[in-house]
């Protein structure tokens, strides 16, 4: 069965988000693009675009939806692709497995530190590399496509499969007792 992905209430406006509710994840992000009404709009509008241009078969999702955040623009095929945020300074764009990517043009400029995320901080003024953002996501469908559980199966402390299971530990002794022997 699949998860359907949260989305603002029909009749009540999420807190911290001004506009009309929406019920789509494309409404969502046009009306975020509505909202910023400066570059960053633009700059989501355009590489938004950019990235149905590389693969029509984008879907765009809404994610992470909270009480204090109306949810992050995500695209995703096979996989979450990538997600485009916005902040004062700069828009963002997160690829979701962009530490396994190659970058030969190097659109990568955030998030280089991570062993999974690689991001792209656009700021005003700065042009984007269209024919090096669509090999990028035609990279990261393709992975995604043909590795799906890649990023599966791993936690922020290592590998889940195989993993032994701790040993106990001994009891502890009130003090001057003498140890068991197992009697």
């Amino acid at each position: 069965m699949k998860k359907s992905v949260p989305v603002s209430h029909p009749t009540k406006p999420t807190p911290g988000f001004v506009g009309t509710p929406v019920e789509s994840a494309s409404a969502f992000i046009d009306e975020k693009i509505k909202q910023l009404g400066d570059w960053r709009g633009k700059m989501l509008a355009q590489v938004r675009a950019i990235i149905h241009a590389a693969d029509p078969e984008i879907v765009e999702e809404r994610k992470w939806v909270r009480a204090t955040s109306p949810g992050t623009p995500v695209f995703s095929h096979g996989g979450i692709v990538c997600t485009g945020e916005t902040y004062k300074n700069h828009v963002k764009i997160t690829f979701a497995k962009g530490a396994a990517l190659q970058d030969p043009s190097g659109l990568f400029n955030s998030s280089l530190e991570g062993n999974v995320r690689r991001a792209i901080d656009i700021h005003e003024g700065d042009k984007v590399d269209e024919a090096a953002l669509k090999d990028l996501i035609r990279a990261a469908v393709a992975l995604n496509l043909n590795h799906p559980n890649e990023s599966k199966g791993w936690t922020r402390r290592g590998p889940r499969a195989g993993k032994s299971k701790p040993k106990p530990r001994p009891r502890a002794r009130a003090p001057g007792s003498r140890p068991s022997l197992g009697r």
